[in-house]
């Protein structure tokens, strides 16, 4: 680690009171020392990190860190503050500070050597010996690990730590006693897989020692990870999962005791999650379907922090993101098959009897044939990831099949919605009954899915379905009836919404609403100005920076000038969160103002009936749009207002310089994970 960070890179006197102040004075000492090419971007990019999760950790630690392709190598810098500073740990404000930059391709020996300083931060000895440390000679050293020189004491306490790990080392022998000792196999990992990966891997492991328990752990960081032996996870009694990205082949831990919970309570609670998952062995607790890979918000066993509100809002978001791509393909093609072979397409026979390579009548007729079936997955697919999110795999047959009789049943958008909750319900309270080991085997395969279908089949069928879809019907006719000051005022609201968060739950929650009307085969003219207005609104916020980055340059960072160009097509796309870095740097000035752009707009294009078929496509699907010159006049409105605002705002009380040039970018990471081109 001698190059990773020298006398240089060590503040002992750090003034900061604020995470970003911090962030900054360490920052700095790595551009002196050629470390980092670009201070704001790199910024950016540890205020992305920072966002998915706080780094403050208990006993006074914050450790904000990230990878960077403005790193030119691993590199770490450390601040000591007297005063804290809030990295947002439960116990309170952190005195020492870690900067970790690595490179967006650093190799795995550098990132070895940062999840080693990552473990010795759960060694108090070390922690206390910095905070004791005379210069910054000396902390650099203690480190790196090198001999400290003058600091008699920071020795003493560097052999006390060399003695405590060779004393832990000793301890993690097997018990003397009879009795086979109690084995847990775990795994560790997280966003960034530098820091909290392998803290949360040496705070499980010291845990188990003093349980007196044998404790493996898999960390799958960023240096890559080891599998664990397959005979270690046979011969184990229970497993702990400490993440917050998917664990990798998670179905090799099927059928086993498990405990789920992010890394921070890994970090946090190691010592509570052992006694934990020894009470579910002992009770017989199986986690049905554990080994399920999942990307979704899962319900986490002894997680806190989520209220019931929350994970709702987040089941229901699995279920939407999964459908989107679904909404997008199928919505397109049928669009196209109205422009290539017009509204009459809709009863054409199948291409399957007739089909001529030479006639397009035929080639609309394909297109929107394929558009069929693709939106035939919608209601299905909603509720079967619903499911998903709340139960992982195992909900996912009962959610289908919940979804589908929504769909023969005509309980649309809303019966998908009950289905999958239903679903996922069902499957929960299924796995928390207690299972004879001979039958752990077949619970996720044969009989969690058999016995949910059926309940879940039943009451859509015999219970719930009818009132739903008489819901649905009720709502497609209120919308059906909407026309002129009413029509008006849903174009406001649903241009208040899409621009409130830019791609965040209530942007979602528009977007599907204006999805749903148009998911069927002849969808009402209603629900296609709902749509129109939908689309026209979300353009709005990335247009309406972009043109305020062009008239006012003065009031932007060279930065924001930049993501200001990328605005403009994102925005032209129909890709709201292209204005994100914008709401990210200054939201009290940009986010009110693309909410009254949004409003203006969605306002004048249910006024002027624009109608639109297609779910997304921006400019690109105008030839498509019902009163096509008018709808762009409703997005030049909003974009122009939304400009004007940002403008004048921004002119009243100019932010301070430096700010918004580090704030601005903050965002584009979590805009660049949008993989399908959504505004929701």
């Amino acid at each position: 680690m001698s190059d990773m960070i020298t006398a240089d890179l060590v503040d002992l006197d750090l003034s900061a009171d604020t995470k970003e102040a911090a962030a900054r004075a360490l920052a700095e000492r790595m551009v002196a020392l050629g470390r980092v090419t670009d201070l704001d971007g790199f910024l950016a990019d540890v205020a992305a990190r920072e966002a998915q999760m706080p780094t403050g950790l208990d006993g006074g630690i914050g450790i904000p860190h990230c990878r960077s392709e403005h790193v030119t190598e691993p590199t770490l810098a450390f601040g000591r503050s007297s005063a804290g500073i809030d990295f947002g740990a439960p116990d309170g404000p952190a005195d020492l500070i870690f900067l970790i930059a690595a490179p967006a391709g650093a190799d795995d020996a550098h990132l070895t050597i940062l999840s080693s300083l990552a473990r010795q931060l759960m060694n108090t000895e070390f922690t206390d010996a910095l905070r004791s440390a005379g210069s910054a000679q000396s902390a650099a050293a203690l480190i790196r690990g090198d001999e400290v020189p003058a600091e008699g004491a920071t020795e003493d306490s560097v052999a006390a730590s060399a003695a405590a790990s060779a004393d832990a080392a000793a301890a993690n022998t097997a018990p003397d006693v009879a009795e086979a000792p109690f084995r847990i196999v775990a795994v560790t990992s997280c966003p960034t897989g530098i820091a909290h990966t392998y803290m949360a891997a040496e705070s499980l492991e010291n845990a188990g020692r003093e349980a007196g328990v044998e404790l493996v752990v898999e960390t799958q960081g960023s240096a890559g990870f080891t599998r664990l032996d397959p005979a270690a996870i046979a011969a184990a009694d229970g497993v702990i999962f400490a993440h917050d990205v998917p664990v990798r082949d998670k179905d090799r831990f099927a059928g086993k005791p498990t405990v789920d919970v992010g890394v921070k309570a890994g970090i946090n609670r190691a010592a509570e999650l052992i006694t934990e998952v020894r009470g579910k062995a002992e009770r017989g607790e199986v986690t049905a379907g554990a080994g399920a890979g999942a990307g979704t918000p899962v319900e986490r066993a002894g997680e806190s922090g989520d209220s019931y509100g929350t994970k709702l809002r987040k089941w229901l978001m699995t279920g939407v993101s999964y459908m989107v791509p679904f909404v997008a393909a199928g919505g397109l093609l049928l669009a196209l098959g109205f422009a290539i072979g017009g509204w009459q397409i809709a009863s054409a026979p199948s291409v399957m009897k007739h089909f001529s390579w030479t006639e397009i009548d035929s080639w609309g007729a394909l297109l929107f044939q394929i558009g069929q079936v693709a939106f035939g997955f919608l209601i299905p697919v909603l509720a079967g990831y619903i499911a998903y999110g709340m139960a992982d795999r195992p909900g996912l047959v009962p959610g289908f099949v919940g979804g589908m009789i929504a769909s023969n049943i005509a309980a649309g958008f809303l019966g998908g919605l009950v289905a999958g909750l239903l679903a996922g319900a069902v499957v929960l309270s299924i796995q928390r009954i207690k299972i004879p080991p001979v039958l752990r085997g077949i619970m996720p395969v044969v009989v969690i899915p058999l016995i949910s279908s059926l309940i879940v089949g039943f009451l859509m069928f015999v219970v719930i379905g009818k009132p739903i879809a008489e819901a649905q019907k009720g709502m497609t006719d209120w919308l059906n009836g909407l026309s002129g000051t009413n029509a008006i005022l849903l174009g406001v609201l649903l241009g208040l919404m899409m621009c409130f968060d830019l791609g965040g739950p209530v942007n979602k929650v528009a977007y599907a609403f204006a999805t749903a009307g148009i998911a069927v085969q002849s969808p009402s003219d209603s629900a296609m100005k709902v749509m129109a207005a939908v689309m026209a609104a979300g353009m709005v916020p990335p247009l309406g920076m972009a043109l305020a980055t062009t008239v006012r340059k003065k009031l932007f960072t060279e930065t924001e000038r930049e993501n200001g160009k990328a605005a403009w097509v994102l925005g032209a796309s129909f890709i709201s969160e292209g204005a994100i870095p914008f709401a990210a740097a200054d939201p009290l000035r940009v986010i009110p103002a693309s909410m009254a752009g949004g409003a203006v707009t969605g306002a004048l294009s249910m006024a002027f009936g624009a109608t639109l078929r297609a779910p997304h496509g921006g400019i690109f699907v105008v030839p498509l749009i019902g009163s096509p010159f008018l709808y762009l006049i409703a997005i030049a409105a909003g974009v122009c207002v939304t400009a004007a605002l940002v403008v004048v705002l921004k002119s009243m009380r100019k932010p301070a310089p430096g700010t918004t040039a580090t704030a601005a970018p903050a965002a584009a990471a979590p805009a660049a994970e949008h993989k399908q081109p959504i505004a929701a």
